[in-house]
């Protein structure tokens, strides 16, 4: 699966739980590619692919919110869990141990999609017509309107 690059200004138009799914897929990009390289013997690919993967996992623990609960520990300890795999798993080039974190991961990516499909579901129709009229784009030069989706 290749990885999409992004342009800053595409970023700001992203909303935090847009911001987390994308770090979800790059992950988990990255760790399919880790395993794939580990099959091949190609160990400065893997220390690339598993290095950027810890940073993201770290990336996701310290966007916690707190005020949110147990979950949050929960998801903390999890996260956490999972960067040491990887440092194993580069250390010892433990393709089994990438093979885990990428299931931890995708489990939690899953649960995040549907939480928040449900949580865009949930919203009053009033509210998502509200958000949706800053979703239109005006170039007044060219008299072009675009919605984005």
């Amino acid at each position: 699966m290749a990885i999409e690059p992004i342009t800053e200004n595409e970023l700001y138009h992203y909303t935090p739980e847009q911001l987390t799914s994308l770090l979800y897929d790059s992950c988990l990009a990255r760790l399919g590619q880790a395993a794939i390289a580990l099959e091949h013997g190609e160990y400065l690919e893997v220390n690339r692919q598993l290095q950027t993967c810890h940073d993201i996992l770290h990336r996701l623990g310290g966007g916690l919110n707190y005020e949110a609960g147990l979950i949050a520990d929960q998801l903390e300890a999890l996260y956490q869990y999972m960067a040491e795999r990887l440092v194993y798993a580069n250390v010892h080039k433990d393709r089994s141990a990438v093979l885990e974190v990428h299931k931890l991961l995708a489990t939690i990516q899953d649960a995040w999609t549907a939480a928040c499909r449900k949580r865009k579901d949930a919203q009053p129709v009033s509210a998502r017509m509200r958000a949706k009229a800053y979703d239109t784009e005006y170039d007044f030069a060219a008299g072009n309107v675009n919605l984005r989706e």
